[in-house]
């Protein structure tokens, strides 16, 4: 791994899995969306991952359209590295999935590495009461549904994503076989070092958010990339910031945000994703570690940068 000489803070505002009836505070809304990555931005994060929702109820949406009502207002604010997720939900086609990809060339596409169980059903126990006819359906069917990813899927985004307009991947790893999937690929040569490699841990049906498994995690993709990646993790849930720590210690990266925890501390939510940002940026700092800007972060992943896109 290259140790991080800065820390790069990911925020992801708003993600797939938590619904309106979780937080007020999620943004769902596209000035809502806007808003809350600018803050991020503000606060300090260098690359905003982001989701799409659709602002009638608040559902996860693929749509480019609903992409569209946020993108250029952000760029327009900020410098940060927009990361245009192809991911989407369980329940979005593919095609669906790669809708916002394709139409605005990022600079930057998560990119899941391989199938898994996604079980967030657990999320939905402190709801009282659901505010829209799709969100208990959908949280509670989560227990059956597989986040679909097999390889042709991951080599179609390679290179219809990225091969055709110079986009480069923040690489989901939710257990240690995508890593060697990760692998295969790079030696395919269908994607170029240095990988951003985001270790997902705490998602029911993938890897466990025990501290142990961070260490792990690096050193397997240590002994497949060597120096040739750029590591960053976080866990879902309670576990967001003591595993964003360990990551920062061992020499890599983070990522916050209320996608993966709607919660500033124990039992309490976070009001904005900028909180979480503003607190996880104090721990980085108080370890003496100096966080990356965006032009930073541009120059360690190699990205094309932001002239390059088509917002």
């Amino acid at each position: 791994m290259r140790p991080a000489k800065k820390v790069i803070i990911t925020c992801a505002p708003t993600g797939s899995i938590h619904t309106p009836s979780m937080s007020p505070h999620l943004p769902v809304t596209p000035d809502q969306i806007a808003h809350a990555a600018i803050e991020a931005a503000e606060a300090g994060a260098a690359i905003l991952h982001l989701h799409a929702r659709d602002p009638a109820d608040g559902r996860p949406s693929p749509s480019a359209e609903h992409f569209g009502a946020f993108l250029p207002r952000i760029k327009q604010a900020t410098d940060a590295v927009i990361n245009i997720s192809t991911g989407g939900s369980a329940t979005m086609s593919l095609d669906s999935r790669l809708e916002a990809a394709i139409a605005f060339r990022p600079e930057l596409c998560s990119l899941n590495m391989g199938p898994l169980i996604f079980d967030f059903s657990g999320a939905g126990a402190r709801v009282s009461e659901w505010h829209h006819d799709w969100e208990r359906d959908y949280v509670e069917g989560a227990r059956g549904r597989i986040m679909y990813n097999d390889n042709a899927y991951i080599e179609r985004i390679m290179r219809e994503v990225g091969q055709a307009f110079g986009t480069r991947f923040e690489f989901e790893c939710y257990d240690i076989g995508h890593l060697y999937t990760l692998a295969h690929f790079a030696e395919m040569k269908l994607i170029e070092p240095p990988f951003l490699i985001q270790g997902v841990f705490g998602i029911l049906g993938g890897i466990g958010p025990d501290p142990r498994n961070v260490a792990h995690m690096v050193t397997i993709a240590d002994s497949l990339f060597g120096d040739d990646y750029v590591f960053s993790a976080f866990a879902a849930g309670r576990h967001q910031l003591p595993f964003c720590t360990q990551s920062a210690l061992l020499g890599g990266n983070v990522r916050v945000g209320l996608e993966d925890s709607l919660y500033i501390g124990r039992g309490e939510l976070a009001r904005s994703n900028a909180d979480q940002v503003t607190k996880m940026r104090g721990i980085l700092e108080a370890l003496g570690l100096d966080i990356a800007t965006p032009a930073e972060a541009r120059n360690l992943l190699r990205l094309k940068g932001g002239d390059a896109v088509a917002f």
